[in-house]
């Protein structure tokens, strides 16, 4: 006669039938089948309600989950999404909290349900991209042009100017200007130019002073010979690593 094949089912079953016979303390029993009280008595009563059935593994996934986002939320978060394709979860959290939604999960976990949701695919991010750095032949062939955002003063506000050399990354500006206006930065790059000389080519992002819509600031560039470049929007990596132009000569008739 062969050996009987034991299984665990099998020794829940014999466990809760002998229990049920009251022929041994049920404390002895558990010791026997090297379980606690508590899990005897757990596999005796779902045997009572559900059978067999009760004595089959569970799925340890709980039941609800507390924490996850609310359908509603995160069908705002697609939304703002699809209206603004190049926003990631930090710029989406934030316009969420300025329409007056309060709740709102982390910038992580907003990256997590557009990644859920096909947002966002492997060539939105930056772990799948090989970025290469750009760096012009020469100085002066490339310029960078930008302001690094605003903070308030005691007159008002200061809004950082900058001027890079593109080549030797050598920082040509740093001015404090009151505004971003055509006017004011005409005035500082008057100086720079009496300094260093003229570029070749500025690029810069698409801001109120040098926007795409050929501000007269372009045009007065243009007119000294310098060509203007705009990275693209919502991609202020262009200003710098892997920017898409590979050439500052593409700027002289592109502006």
């Amino acid at each position: 006669m062969g050996w009987k094949k034991v299984t665990i089912m099998s020794q829940r079953k014999e466990f809760v039938l002998l229990a049920m016979q009251d022929e041994v303390t049920f404390t002895e029993l558990c010791r026997r089948f090297g379980i606690s009280r508590k899990t005897g008595y757990k596999f005796v009563r779902r045997y009572r309600e559900e059978g067999m059935q009760g004595l089959r593994d569970r799925s340890r996934r709980p039941g609800s989950s507390p924490g996850a986002t609310p359908p509603g939320t995160e069908r705002l978060i697609l939304d703002l999404r699809d209206r603004h394709p190049a926003w990631g979860g930090r710029k989406l959290k934030r316009r969420a909290e300025d329409m007056g939604h309060g709740g709102l999960p982390s910038p992580g976990t907003i990256t997590q349900i557009l990644r859920r949701n096909g947002r966002i695919g492997p060539e939105d991010s930056g772990k799948h991209k090989r970025w290469q750095r750009f760096e012009a032949e020469g100085p002066n062939d490339m310029w960078q042009m930008d302001f690094k955002g605003h903070f308030p003063i005691r007159e008002g506000r200061c809004h950082p100017l900058t001027v890079l050399d593109d080549h030797s990354r050598y920082s040509l500006c740093i001015g404090a200007c009151g505004n971003e206006r055509r006017e004011t930065v005409e005035g500082h790059l008057r100086e720079v130019f009496r300094r260093y000389g003229l570029p070749r080519a500025i690029l810069a992002d698409n801001g109120p002073a040098w926007g795409r819509d050929g501000t007269s600031l372009t045009v007065w560039l243009m007119s000294l010979g310098v060509g203007v470049l705009h990275s693209r929007a919502c991609h202020p990596s262009d200003a710098g690593e892997g920017r898409e132009v590979s050439s500052y000569d593409e700027c002289r008739g592109g502006a």
